[in-house]
Parts: structure tokens; C-alpha cells; sequence
């Protein structure tokens, strides 16, 4: 029988190998190789950039991009599904000996703009939502670093401006073939924007919605989207916008080759959290019953009460049986991602069989308690209005993000003949880029310039710091001036 400090040891013990455990074996993920930063031939290479070499290197830098709507405090299902994840790569992105040559770096955004697509919320309610989603995201452990940017999406208004610019390319045939708009507005699958239903439900918003989140991920060159399976139509459509634009401006004769990075999925490996109160059902803040979920920032007697209520069954012993047994199911789904156990879910089940029922809810209980200590008290620290620590984070991010998203717009503007005649507008724009980017890189007029920045290991170290941002594609690059310094 598998007891419950065995539990606490395996998951210490494998807590190490979760960064090889963050993304599934689909087909849809980019290749172990790529992750590694190794040279890689294949399909995703050749479909996204048309370039002589059928083999290059290409993790010279892994950037990502994800996103949560401020929902409030983040339910476990949230945690297991996406947030522990945010955090591993929060982590690992500082660990130089894990990461050795390659660069990584990630943004991660509350995306408040996406929310109001969702049925009206009155405007301090939503002001609390997503104080309580960013103070959550600190609470687990992300905050701003050299590697990390978490700010709100309403914070960089470059989000709508690439959105509009996307849009006069976007098909509203691929829109209205997408399954997200129809699931909101409870429609079928098959219905479409000449059915009387849609039209008198459908609203602009929502039906763009993609093109939104498309320039979310291209706005920042993500090359990485760490997604559910149900969100796969949205990053293909992502990709399928980059390459047109890409596309299109390299067309032109004054071109210099692609503006964005084409992203790839990357599919989460946790189990799907089912609810306490209907194991049928994923997990929802939607679900007018508090009890069928768990928050994050729930005390140690509420998770226990809450698992002690889940549905189960009557039968005795513990097997794994999704179909017959949801409720059992779904809680050694729940103790398998909270503990990181390596094994299959019937071998769990195998070591818990003689278990009573009492005893296993106990021990789940136990290990959410564990994996979640002290969330809930940092989380009430950061929402005291006394502490400022949550507006500070939320402009130190919201900087860090524009700088990135000012770079990326210059090359959009100048691709497509927008650049501003404005000299106040450009000496703002450089003024907005210089500073803190780990990159040190601006652009403009279609070349990418090298900001060299002085180290206590040399300019050399300096340089090659520098020189890991330049991205596989068609970004020119000037050769570093070795006299100057700044």
C-alpha cells in the first residue's frame, strides 16, 4: 500500500524530472530536439520557412507565451492544467547549468481583454477579478525577472493595434469555421453565420476573438504555446496568420525577410481535473456549487472537507475506472498530478487497492494541502490595500512588455509602410525600447541592432549574451562594433 509520506517522497523525489514531464508526446509537439536546442529536420521547419537550409539550429532562444482570463482565484484544475507549469518554466529559465547555451524567456499575461467577450460584469467586480488573478500568479511563485514578464494584457496597447492588423488579413471563413464562438452561444458544430441563431447571438468580439489571441502570442515572437487540446484550432490559426503576413511582406521588393516568428503548441500533460460534485464534468469556476471545486488559496479544512464530500461510490476498495467509477477516478487523477508520480494511473490504483475510502480522501486531501502550502498566505499579503507590492509587479511588468511589443510594431509599421513621420513618437518609442529587455536588441528599417551592454565577465560574455536572441529566421543582424560600448 502506498502511504501517505511514500506519496510526499515519491513526489519530492520526481519533482526534479517535472520539467521533462511539462508537455505530452503528441504529434502536435515541437520536437525533443528543438526543446534541447539542437539542430532538428522536419515538418514544422520546412512548412513555416521557405529558406534553402533543410537543417538549422534552432533553439537559440525558447520564448512563451500563455495567457489566463482573471477569473479570480485560480481553481487546482487551473493550477495542475496550466499555472504549475507557468512556474516550472519560471524556474528553469534562471537555471543557467539546466539551460547552457540556449536563452529562454516567457510572458505571461493576465488577458483582461479577452474577458469582456464574456457576459457584462459590472466595472468593480471585474477590478477585483483581476487583482485576485495577478495577486494568485504571484502567489505561486511567478513574479517579474530578467527571464519572466507577467502583466495585464490592457496594459500594452499594442495588442489591439496588432489585432486590427491581422484582422485585414484574417478569413472570416476560418473564424466561422472555428468551435469556440459556436460552444459560447450553445450553438452546434455545424452551424454557421447565415443561421438566424448566430447572427441575432454573435457578436464582433467573440467572433475575432482568435485574431486577439493570435496577436497576443505573434506580438511577443513566442515560439512556444503551452495550450489545452481544445485550444490546438486557435494556435494553428496563430501560425496560419504569421505565415501570411510573412508571407506578404516578403513579396515586396524592399523586403528583409519575415517579421514573425511562426509559434508551436505545446500540449500540457496533466489529466483533465474533473468536478468534486460531478466527476462527468471538468472542474469550473462556473459551477454555482463552491464545493465541486478546490481554490488555490482554499485553508487546509476546507480542501479536507471539500475531498471528503467528493462523490464516489459505494463500492469498496480503490480502482481506477473513469467510466464505472468517476469519483474515484478523478481523485487518483488529482493525487497523481499533485504528487508528480511517474506511474500510470492503474498502477496508483493497484498500490491503493486495500485502501478504505475514508483513509485515501485523507491522503489526497493531505498532498493537495502540500503542493499548495503557502499559496493562500501570500496571496492575502499581496491583496492587502496596504501593499503595494501587486501594482509595482503589474507596472514593472507592464514596461518589460511594451518594450518587446514597441520593437515588434516598429517592424510590423515599416513592413507595411506605416512607419511614423512623428519625431516625438519615434524618440518615445527608443526611449520606451532602452532599458532593462534582455535581449538589448531594437529594430528598425527592417535590421536588427546588437545593444551591447558591459558585464563583470567582459564584453565578449556580453556579446554572446546578446547574440543568443537572434531568432532561425530571416533576421539580419549588424556585426557588433568591438570599440563601443554602452
Amino acid at each position: 500500500m502506498l502511504s501517505g509520506s511514500r506519496v510526499v517522497r515519491r513526489r519530492l523525489l520526481n519533482r526534479r524530472r517535472l520539467c521533462c514531464r511539462c508537455y505530452s508526446d503528441s504529434p502536435l509537439r515541437p520536437p525533443q530536439e528543438w526543446l534541447e536546442g539542437k539542430a532538428v529536420r522536419g515538418q514544422w521547419d520546412s512548412e513555416d520557412n521557405s529558406s534553402e537550409q533543410s537543417e538549422r539550429p534552432l533553439l537559440q532562444r525558447r520564448r512563451v507565451f500563455s495567457g489566463i482570463q482573471p477569473t479570480g482565484v485560480p481553481h487546482l484544475g487551473n493550477y495542475l492544467g496550466a499555472l504549475r507549469q507557468w512556474k516550472l518554466l519560471h524556474d528553469s529559465s534562471a537555471n543557467t547549468k539546466l539551460l547552457g547555451d540556449t536563452k529562454h524567456d516567457q510572458f505571461f499575461s493576465v488577458v483582461d481583454l479577452h474577458a469582456l467577450t464574456s457576459s457584462d460584469v459590472p466595472g468593480h467586480v471585474r477590478r477585483k477579478l483581476r487583482r485576485e488573478s495577478y495577486a494568485s500568479l504571484m502567489a505561486i511563485g511567478l513574479q517579474n525577472t530578467q527571464q519572466t514578464t507577467l502583466f495585464f494584457q490592457s496594459d500594452v496597447k499594442a495588442h489591439t493595434e496588432l489585432m486590427w492588423i491581422l484582422s485585414t488579413i484574417a478569413s472570416t471563413g476560418y473564424l466561422s469555421r472555428m468551435t469556440q464562438w459556436k460552444s459560447k452561444l450553445n450553438l452546434s458544430d455545424d452551424a454557421d453565420l447565415h443561421s438566424d441563431e448566430a447572427t441575432a447571438k454573435l457578436k464582433l468580439g467573440l467572433f475575432s476573438y482568435p485574431v486577439l489571441q493570435a496577436a497576443d502570442i505573434l506580438l511577443y515572437q513566442a515560439t512556444l504555446v503551452p495550450v489545452g487540446a481544445d485550444q490546438i484550432q486557435h494556435i494553428e490559426f496563430a501560425r496560419s496568420l504569421a505565415r501570411s503576413f510573412n508571407s506578404h511582406v516578403r513579396s515586396r521588393p524592399e523586403s528583409s525577410g519575415n517579421v514573425f516568428r511562426v509559434p508551436w503548441p505545446a500540449l500540457s500533460a496533466a489529466q483533465r481535473i474533473m468536478s468534486l460534485k460531478r466527476p462527468t464534468q471538468k472542474m469550473s469556476k462556473s459551477d454555482p456549487d463552491p464545493k465541486s471545486r478546490i481554490l488555490v488559496t482554499d485553508t487546509r479544512e476546507e480542501i479536507h472537507a471539500k475531498i471528503k464530500g467528493a462523490i464516489t461510490d459505494s463500492e469498496p476498495g480503490i480502482s481506477y475506472d473513469p467510466e464505472k467509477r468517476p469519483g474515484v477516478s478523478n481523485l487518483i487523477d488529482i493525487l497523481r498530478n499533485v504528487t508528480s508520480l511517474s506511474l500510470a494511473p492503474e498502477a496508483i490504483a493497484k498500490d491503493l487497492e486495500n485502501m478504505t475510502m475514508r483513509g485515501f480522501k485523507e491522503m489526497v486531501a493531505d498532498n493537495i494541502c502540500e503542493s499548495l502550502e503557502g499559496v493562500r498566505d501570500r496571496f492575502e499579503e499581496l491583496m492587502n490595500p496596504s501593499n503595494q507590492t501587486l501594482n509595482m509587479e503589474a507596472e514593472e511588468g507592464a514596461k518589460k512588455a511594451r518594450r518587446v511589443a514597441i520593437r515588434t510594431m516598429r517592424s510590423v509599421k515599416n513592413s507595411l509602410g506605416l512607419e511614423s513621420f512623428c519625431a516625438s513618437s519615434n524618440m518615445w518609442d527608443r526611449e520606451m525600447i532602452r532599458g532593462s529587455d534582455p535581449d538589448h536588441a531594437t529594430s528598425g528599417d527592417f535590421n536588427t541592432t546588437i545593444r551591447y551592454v558591459r558585464t563583470n565577465d567582459g564584453t565578449a560574455d556580453a556579446i554572446q549574451e546578446a547574440l543568443v536572441g537572434v531568432n532561425k529566421q530571416s533576421f539580419p543582424v549588424d556585426k557588433p562594433n568591438t570599440n563601443k560600448s554602452e
